[in-house]
């Protein structure tokens, strides 16, 4: 009987070692398909950032973000023409039907790196002509900033110091002579300063068909192109059809031009849902259609890169599918991508404009009725396991 025990004994401490080295082996595969699986930059919403804003201000729709070399998140807004004044800014009616809530902010806001606001100013001023529809910011490298406008008289982009300073205006309201046309623009949708040339990038926008490059400090036009490195043709092409042949043109808006730190401009055109990569010289290099499906708004709306020296991944804002891709850039593919629509921190509702710090921390802000500010916190590179992560709420396991 002794023995009997004994032998079962044995057996059973033979099946556990099995058990054990089995499971080494198992742990050991599953860390060598980790290392092996491709990686991406992982994000996590920040729910506390920015701080509220003071004086009862409240954002219209957010349609541009650009952060400066001291990590401040600059941020332009529409305000009143875009918030309900019996909903939304009670206390700016005339008279107020609200004691306090609430007033339009105005529309550049600059929040330091932990969301306090330390910054704000803008509107119609001496010397220059105010955007009649805001649309898109930028900070270049001597930390002015510049923005442009879309509304159908919008023909102009304006320059100022950090402080709201009247720098530069190029191009006049209500000038506009289409997509050839080398001294005013059509409708800008955003600006990129390349600082080793001095040159603006103007994606060149809601009326015209082109990416414009101008002298950052006279505006001087000095090139422009259309689609493929085409010459602009401004002709209506219709509704956008995703199983037509390429559209050998831009349709409006051209949404955004970024430059790429080895120099290749990276443009949205946004309603043919393709990212076109350029050389400086307008040289066509190669294109990606995103969601190619999407109709109506498009699904190409802006684009960020990551903070690392090869820039090797693309951040690119989809307000019309509510997410936010995360694209090698070197091949263009996409890995995987975060947000949904919605309205709680991480979801979207037109997730217009996107920008990174210098930790590599996404901003993104939200035009029609998301009206916000949001921070995505870089927490690194992780194996894709998940094409499509939801919202990313801190310390959810969605990758």
């Amino acid at each position: 009987m002794t023995m009997r025990k004994l032998q079962i004994g044995a057996a059973f401490v033979a099946v556990l070692l099995a058990l054990g080295a089995g499971h080494a082996v198992l742990q050991k595969a599953a860390a060598a398909q980790g290392e092996s699986a491709v990686q991406a930059p992982r994000f996590e919403v920040d729910p506390l950032w920015p701080r509220p804003l003071p004086n009862h201000w409240l954002l219209g729709s957010a349609i541009g973000v650009a952060v400066d070399a001291r990590d401040h998140v600059f941020i332009v807004h529409r305000g009143a023409g875009s918030l309900n004044a019996r909903t939304e800014i009670s206390a700016a009616t005339s008279p107020p039907s609200a004691e306090a809530c609430c007033v339009p902010a105005p529309p550049i806001l600059e929040f330091d790196p932990a969301g306090h606001l330390v910054g704000h100013w803008g509107g119609p001023g001496e010397g220059y002509e105010w955007p009649a529809s805001n649309h898109g910011i930028a900070v270049d490298h001597k930390g002015n900033i510049w923005i442009g406008g879309n509304d159908a008289k919008d023909a102009h982009v304006v320059k100022f110091t950090k402080d709201g300073k009247f720098l530069m205006q190029f191009g006049r309201q209500g000038k506009s002579g289409g997509s050839h046309d080398t001294l005013n623009f059509g409708r800008v949708a955003k600006i990129f300063v390349d600082p080793k040339a001095n040159e603006a990038y103007v994606a060149d926008g809601y009326g015209n068909k082109r990416v414009a490059v101008i002298d950052a400090d006279t505006g001087k036009f000095k090139r422009y192109w259309g689609a493929y490195g085409n010459k602009p043709d401004d002709t209506d092409l219709g509704r956008y059809d995703p199983d037509a042949p390429p559209a050998q043109q831009f349709r409006n808006p051209v949404h955004c031009a970024e430059l790429s730190n080895d120099e290749l401009l990276y443009v949205c055109d946004r309603a043919n849902d393709r990212i076109q990569v350029f050389r400086k010289d307008g040289r066509f290099v190669k294109e990606a259609f995103i969601a190619k499906k999407t109709l109506g708004d498009g699904s190409v709306w802006d684009l960020a890169f990551s903070k690392d020296p090869q820039q090797r991944y693309l951040y690119l804002a989809d307000g019309k599918n509510e997410k936010v891709y995360i694209i090698e850039r070197d091949t263009l593919e996409i890995l995987t991508s975060f947000g949904d629509g919605g309205r709680q921190p991480g979801q979207f509702f037109g997730v217009h404009s996107i920008a990174t710090d210098s930790k590599g921390n996404i901003y993104t802000t939200e035009t029609y009725e998301g009206k916000r500010l949001q921070k995505f916190v870089y927490k690194g590179l992780r194996p894709v396991t998940k094409p499509d992560q939801g919202a990313p709420w801190p310390g959810a396991s969605s990758n």
